[in-house]
């Protein structure tokens, strides 16, 4: 019998919101990264989100930024955040997709660019299967500054899927993929069913030119930090 799963990005997809941007905010009301770091973390974050700059050289600041963090503490915090800034950020109709895929049988993993941390959480709160997602080195319970390889990001994304999919039993070329950004069509591009959710303008671009299903999964109304985006704008002056 064939085994077929539904891969789910997070961010823009499952999420109607880039909750890295969230986060920044995040760490610096809690006085753990400074004005100019959370400009030049959001800086990164819209680059990355034009398609601009590959997101793993993000990471391996990030990384190097929690070395000597206690693992356990930042789980926590981000269990925290998690809950009161971006569960309510869900996208509308997500959870309908879901539970088809669901009703199918299929395997539900998600697959995002985001820390294993943050996946983990998400994973349970849509009830999904499994998650797969970025993670940093840790030894005698705390983060060494390192990342770990390969990073779900572009073809990183594949050889994660692929890795998971020999592991269990699943066709790819039977799977589906759901997705808002452009850097994932190599992701897009493996599976049997792609699936496009709303797509910034250049995966919209690629959807039209090769006949992809669009969705859209709704966008509640996602608040913003006004003094953190001025002061990104003012690295660009």
């Amino acid at each position: 019998m064939i085994r077929a799963a539904a891969f789910f990005d997070l961010d823009g997809t499952l999420l109607a919101v880039n909750s890295g941007r969230l986060w920044l905010s995040h760490e610096r009301a809690h006085r753990r990264l400074t004005a100019q770091d959370a400009a030049k973390g959001l800086a990164y974050l819209v680059a990355y989100k034009l398609g601009l700059v590959d997101v793993r050289m993000a990471l391996g600041l990030a990384a190097a930024a929690l070395r000597g963090r206690p693992e356990r503490e930042f789980e926590e915090s981000v269990h925290r955040w998690y809950e009161e800034h971006v569960r309510p950020l869900r996208a509308p109709l997500a959870e309908r997709a879901i539970e088809r895929h669901r009703a199918a049988g299929h395997r539900l993993v998600l697959l995002t660019t985001s820390t294993v941390y943050q996946a983990a959480i998400a994973a349970r709160d849509f009830g999904l299967d499994d998650h797969l997602g970025t993670r940093f080195a840790v030894a005698d319970g705390r983060f060494t500054g390192a990342l770990v390889h390969p990073v779900p990001f572009g073809r990183g994304k594949v050889e994660l899927a692929e890795e998971y999919a020999a592991r269990e039993g699943i066709s790819l070329e039977h799977s589906y993929f759901y997705s808002d950004s452009i850097t994932d069509l190599p992701m897009l591009e493996r599976v049997g069913h792609p699936r496009i959710v709303n797509p910034d303008p250049r995966l919209a671009l690629v959807a039209k030119l090769r006949s992809f299903p669009v969705l859209d999964w709704g966008r509640p109304e996602v608040p913003y930090d006004r003094t953190l985006v001025q002061k990104v704008t003012s690295l660009f002056r």
